[in-house]
């Protein structure tokens, strides 16, 4: 079965969200999930395709089997495709959403004060550009 890769959108310029970026890209070594910052015309253009707004910075957004999943939601679907022990997380799932999302919310909106801002958004190194849309 030749599965499409996901595409995790990340705020390109917010530190927190780099190093979850580094953090997947080492715990995922077969390469099933790409990446492209919100900042970058692919990621504009998948938030266009997907309908949501061009100044989406709230949340994460993993493009998985066509659909799109954002905050716990998207986090606990990437965690599912970890290795290590990381899957395990995903039986958060049950735990519903109204419960999940406000968590999520509360670091996001915290996440410039808590871990900084980038002046520019992540630079992939060479072995690492083809899973990047942005580096294509």
């Amino acid at each position: 079965m030749n599965r499409q890769p996901s595409i995790l959108l990340f705020d390109g310029v917010c530190n927190l969200c780099h190093q979850a970026v580094q953090f997947i890209i080492r715990r995922d070594p077969h390469g099933r999930i790409h990446f492209a910052s919100l900042q970058s015309e692919a990621g504009r253009q998948l938030l266009e395709r997907y309908h949501l707004p061009q100044t989406y910075l709230d949340s994460i957004v993993l493009v998985d089997d066509g659909k799109i999943y954002t905050q716990s939601t998207a986090a606990l679907r990437i965690a599912r495709k970890l290795h290590g022990w990381w899957p395990a997380l995903y039986l958060l799932i049950l735990v519903p959403r109204f419960i999940r999302d406000p968590f999520y919310r509360w670091v996001a909106r915290n996440r410039y004060k808590w871990f900084g801002k980038r002046e520019a958004c992540l630079l992939p190194t060479p072995e690492l550009r083809k899973r990047f849309l942005d580096w294509r």
